[in-house]
């Protein structure tokens, strides 16, 4: 009887738990949550442990409060990438469509009200998108547009039906996926990031990669300073201070060595203009399989990517 009415109480404060907050309802969702949070928390033990156990460190920040500052200011900016870049959307092929359909729309809105007389009032224009509940097809518009975009991508004799999703129904351009994980065609897909939440794809590529050295710069920083607290001489430090640190230390190295090798993975993909995808299923894949000969490119093309690449094109992400 005791446990029924444990199990009726942990039942109600869980209904009123996913009234309040409806996200945590999606067991997805809330998986992803624990994880954003236990990556959160895993920061600030790394860097409370720091400041807490090593004085020399608190002394240098009172004569040189800059260095400590930098490390702060990397410290939290390496936390809003990843929610930047967790928050992001990939680009999925869904949101491509109709985009595409909405501009063909306007198109012909447009240009059938250029064909009225000049007397007449035209009034402001009112785009409607309705949506099934399973969110598979787009209503209101002609689809045609976006399956002649998609098929003009494709070499000429190519079925449709290779090139159509059998979980969505839509038409996937090149180097579009379904992820089963979003339920979800992204373009240009290359990997679903547990840690993330979320897919990688040609939307977030980039803050993805922006993410991943930042974290890795934070990780080597926080090594240098714990190997700097353990190699202080101070004679007032507690065993079990020493003990937690290199029990700290040895995840952390792993995790720099982790870091390092998805860094250099990654930086590899985008100057060869691969995904994780098409280097892992290059065999299965087929426009790569069928297609591997590309076409040449032309002269204006070839000068343009032979351009060097300067500060404002890394900022503004053109080298990925």
């Amino acid at each position: 009887m005791v446990v029924g009415i444990c199990r009726s109480f942990r039942d109600r404060a869980a209904d009123r738990c996913f009234h309040c907050f409806p996200c945590l309802s999606d067991p997805a969702r809330r998986s992803s949550l624990g994880l954003k949070a236990a990556l959160v928390v895993l920061h600030l033990i790394y860097a409370g442990i720091l400041f807490l156990f090593d004085t020399d460190l608190i002394e240098k920040t009172k004569k040189e409060p800059w260095y400590t500052a930098l490390y702060l200011l990397l410290f939290f900016a390496t936390l809003v990438q990843y929610f930047i870049t967790s928050g992001s959307s990939p680009g999925y092929v869904l949101d491509a469509m109709r985009a595409v359909n909405e501009r063909n729309v306007i198109y012909k809105k447009s240009s059938t009200a250029s064909k009225q007389p000049a007397s007449s009032k035209n009034g402001s224009l009112i785009v409607t998108v309705e949506r099934s509940q399973s969110d598979r097809h787009f209503q209101g518009s002609n689809p045609s547009s976006w399956t002649k975009l998609v098929m003009d991508l494709y070499p000429p004799g190519t079925s449709i039906r290779t090139c159509t999703c059998s979980y969505c129904n839509v038409e996937q351009p090149p180097r579009a996926k379904h992820c089963h994980d979003c339920d979800k065609c992204v373009l240009q897909f290359d990997h679903h990031c547990v840690w993330l939440g979320a897919c990688i794809g040609q939307g977030n590529h980039c803050k993805f990669w922006w993410y991943i050295c930042e974290e890795t710069a934070l990780c080597l920083w926080t090594g240098i300073l714990y190997i700097t607290y353990l190699k202080a001489n101070t004679i007032s430090k507690a065993w079990w201070n020493y003990a937690i640190v290199i029990l700290l230390l040895i995840a952390l190295s792993i995790s720099i060595i982790f870091l390092l090798l998805l860094l250099l993975f990654h930086s590899y993909l985008v100057l060869t203009n691969q995904t994780t995808y098409e280097l892992v299923r290059r065999r299965r894949i087929p426009y790569l399989s069928l297609y591997s000969l590309e076409r040449l490119p032309s002269a204006q093309e070839l000068e343009e990517k032979s351009r060097p690449y300067t500060c404002l094109d890394v900022l503004t992400c053109r080298c990925c």
